[in-house]
C-alpha cells in the first residue's frame, strides 16, 4: 500500500457503486479500460461487488504487481493525454480533467516507492484488514468460506509488506523513530488478542439465523482455528520484525525531506495534495497569515465569555477545568448522538438534495484508539446494508473536550464527510471512478467548510464551543505551517507542536497524536484548510454577485453534484455558475 493511496484505499476500499455502460469512443473506452483495470486489481472491492474469487484475496502487493501498476497507469495517462477534451461533452469533460488528476498523480508519485513506507502513526497495513473486517457482511455459507480463505490468504499480504519495508530499512526510506512505539503497540494489541475477540473474527462473530446452525457452528470453529493457528501469529511474526529489525536503527530525523530524494518528494506531495502547482513556501506563508486571522477571532471569543487572564490562561481553564469533559465513554458517545441530530435537524434548510444512505456514531477500536485521531469517518455501503460511521475517540476522556465536539461532529458527519461521500456514491450517470475517487483538497475542504457552516445552522451554542470550532479552525491553519515546516524547513517535533499549544486549545494529548500523523503522512495536511479557503471564497463571491437571489441550498448541490475533483476544476465550475445566476444585465 503507497503512502499517496492511504485516503483512497481507506475511502475506496469500503465504497460500492453500479459501473455505467459508456457509448463508444476513444475516452469511453479509455474510462472503461481504466475502470475494469482498477477492479480487477482490488480484489477487496470487486468481492463485495459479488465476485465469489475475490472475496478470498487482497490485493497484490508484490514488486512485480506494484510495477506493472505503474506501467499501467502510464499508458492510461499517455492514452487521455491524446484525447482533447474541448471535443467531449460537458460531462465528459468533467470525467477527463478528474482522471487527469488522478493518473497523473499517480505517474509523478510512483518513481519514489512509496511501498517501503506501508502505514503512518495510526494506520496502514496492519490495520486495513481490521476495516474491511468492519465492513464484511456474511449473509450465505459462500460468504463464510470466502471470508476463511481470506483469513488464510492474510499472513501473505503482510509478508508482502514487510518485504517493502527491509527495501526501505536497505533504502534509507523509514519512518521515523519518533512515532514507532506507538505503532509497535497496535501491532502488538492486534497479535496478542484472543481469536474470538479478534476484530477479524467480527464477519462471524454474529451469523444470520438463516444459516444451518452446524454451519454456523463450523463456519465459527474454522475462524477460530485460522485465527489460532495462523493469522494472529503471522502478526505476531510481523511484531518480531518490526522490534527487532525495524525499530533497531531507528530514523532520528522527523521531516520526509531527510530521505534520499525526499525533497522532491514531498514538492511532489504539495501538488498531490494541494491539487495545485503550489510550492511549499507558498503554502507556509498562507498558513501563517491564517494563524494570524484566527488568533484575532479567538480574542474575541475570549472576550465575550468575560474571562479575565491571558490567552494562555485561557487554554489552560479549558484544558483542565471538569466542566468540559464527560465522565464516561457513554456519555461522550451520547454527546456525539445529540449533536449529530442536531444537524440532522437543519440539513434541508441548507441542502436541497440528501444522500439515501444514513449513518451511526460509533466509539473508535479499542485496539487502535490510543494512537488514533479524535474522530473519523468510514463509509458505508447501502447495498451491502453498511450504515455510514462517525467514529468518537473514547480513549482517554480528559483529553476529549466536549466544547470541540461540535465541529468534529458536522465534519465527519453531516454536512461534512458523510453527507458529501455519499452522495458521490449515488452519482447517477457517470462512470464509476467518479463515485470513488477522494480527493483529498475536495473531502476534506468540504469537511472544515461544514464546521464553519454549522454556525448558520445553530450548532454552536456557547462562546466555549465557538471557541472550539475556532479551535479546530487553528488546528488545520498550523497544519499549513507544521507540515512545511517539518518536511521542508527541518522543523522539530517539539516547535511543531509548539504551534498547536500555543495557538489552540487542542488537548496535549491529540497535538501529540496529530503531529505524529503529519510526520508519517507527509504533505497530506496541507489539503483541508487549501480546499476550505477556496470553498469560502466562492461562496463569498456567489452571495455578492448574486445577491438577493443567493440560493445557498442551489450552491451547496452544485458544489457537491459532480463529486470531488482538482480544486481547479471546481473554481471553474462554481464561477461558471455564478455568472449564470448573475443573469443576462450583469
Amino acid at each position: 500500500m503507497s503512502m499517496r493511496l492511504t485516503a483512497v484505499l481507506a475511502a475506496g476500499a469500503i465504497l460500492a457503486g453500479c459501473a455505467t455502460t459508456p457509448p463508444a469512443g476513444p475516452f469511453q473506452d479509455l474510462v472503461a479500460d481504466y475502470e475494469a483495470y482498477q477492479l480487477a486489481s482490488n480484489p477487496i472491492r470487486a468481492g463485495r461487488e459479488g465476485d465469489a474469487e475475490a472475496a478470498r484475496r487482497w490485493p497484490d502487493r508484490s514488486p512485480d504487481a506494484v510495477a506493472a501498476g505503474n506501467a499501467a497507469m502510464a499508458g492510461f495517462l499517455e492514452r487521455l493525454q491524446a484525447i482533447d477534451p474541448t471535443g467531449l461533452d460537458a460531462g465528459a469533460q468533467v470525467s477527463h480533467g478528474i482522471l487527469e488528476y488522478v493518473l497523473r498523480s499517480e505517474v509523478e508519485l510512483a518513481p519514489f516507492e512509496s511501498e517501503r513506507m506501508p502505514f503512518l502513526n495510526d494506520s496502514g497495513f496492519h490495520t486495513v484488514p481490521l476495516q474491511v473486517a468492519t465492513n464484511t457482511r456474511i449473509r450465505t455459507v459462500a460468504d463464510g468460506e470466502a471470508w476463511l480463505a481470506r483469513l488464510q490468504a492474510l499472513p501473505a499480504w503482510l509478508d508482502e509488506q514487510v518485504a517493502w519495508m527491509r527495501r526501505g530499512l536497505e533504502s534509507g526510506w523509514t519512518q521515523p523513530a519518533h512515532i514507532l512505539p506507538g505503532v509497535a503497540d497496535q501491532m502488538r494489541g492486534i497479535a496478542s488478542a484472543a481469536p474470538e475477540d479478534s476484530e477479524l473474527f467480527t464477519p462471524l462473530r454474529e451469523l444470520p439465523a438463516a444459516l444451518p446452525e452446524a454451519e454456523r457452528t463450523r463456519l465459527q470453529a474454522e475462524g477460530v482455528a485460522v485465527l489460532h493457528d495462523q493469522v494472529l501469529p503471522a502478526y505476531g511474526e510481523v511484531l518480531a520484525f518490526f522490534e527487532g529489525e525495524y525499530m533497531a536503527a531507528p530514523r532520528a530525523s522527523v521531516g520526509i525531506s531527510e530521505v534520499p530524494g525526499g525533497r522532491a518528494y514531498y514538492e511532489a506531495l504539495v501538488r498531490f495534495h494541494t491539487t495545485l502547482n503550489q510550492t511549499p513556501e507558498q503554502v507556509h506563508q498562507a498558513g501563517l497569515a491564517e494563524v494570524a486571522r484566527i488568533r484575532a477571532e479567538m480574542e474575541s471569543v475570549i472576550a465575550e465569555t468575560g474571562f479575565e487572564g491571558s490567552f494562555a490562561e485561557f487554554l489552560d481553564f479549558l484544558r483542565t477545568d471538569p466542566q468540559f469533559y464527560a465522565e464516561s465513554e457513554e456519555l461522550l458517545l451520547m454527546h456525539a448522538a445529540r449533536l449529530a441530530k442536531l444537524a440532522d435537524d437543519q440539513m434541508p434548510r441548507f441542502f436541497g438534495k440528501l444522500p439515501r444512505l444514513p449513518y451511526g456514531v460509533r466509539p473508535v477500536p479499542a485496539s487502535i484508539a490510543p494512537t488514533y485521531t479524535t474522530g473519523r469517518y468510514w463509509g458505508g455501503n447501502l447495498e451491502q446494508g453498511i450504515a455510514g460511521g462517525y467514529l468518537v475517540n473514547t480513549y482517554a476522556l480528559d483529553q476529549r473536550p466536549l466544547y470541540e465536539l461540535p465541529a468534529l461532529t458536522v465534519h465527519e458527519g453531516v454536512p461534512g464527510h458523510h453527507h458529501q461521500i455519499s452522495l458521490a456514491q449515488e452519482l447517477e450517470g457517470v462512470p464509476d471512478f467518479r463515485r470513488r475517487t477522494y480527493i483529498t483538497a475536495f473531502g476534506e475542504g468540504w469537511g472544515l467548510y461544514t464546521e464553519n457552516l454549522a454556525i448558520d445552522m445553530g450548532i454552536y451554542r456557547t462562546p466555549y464551543e465557538h471557541f472550539g470550532r475556532l479551535t479546530f479552525e487553528m488546528w488545520r491553519a498550523c497544519r499549513l505551517v507544521v507540515d512545511t515546516g517539518i518536511h521542508y524547513y527541518g522543523w522539530t517535533v517539539e516547535r511543531a507542536e509548539a504551534c498547536l499549544l500555543e495557538n489552540s486549545a487542542l488537548a496535549p494529548l491529540n497535538v501529540r497524536t496529530e503531529v505524529a500523523r503529519y510526520v508519517s503522512w507527509p504533505g497530506q495536511a496541507l489539503a483541508y484548510k487549501t480546499g476550505e479557503m477556496l470553498m469560502r471564497r466562492l461562496r463569498r463571491d456567489a452571495e455578492e454577485a448574486i445577491g438577493q437571489g443567493f440560493d445557498i441550498r442551489a450552491f451547496h448541490d452544485h458544489l457537491l453534484k459532480d463529486g470531488a475533483m482538482p480544486l481547479s476544476a471546481l473554481e471553474a465550475k462554481m464561477r461558471a455558475w455564478i455568472i449564470e445566476r448573475q443573469g443576462p444585465d450583469i
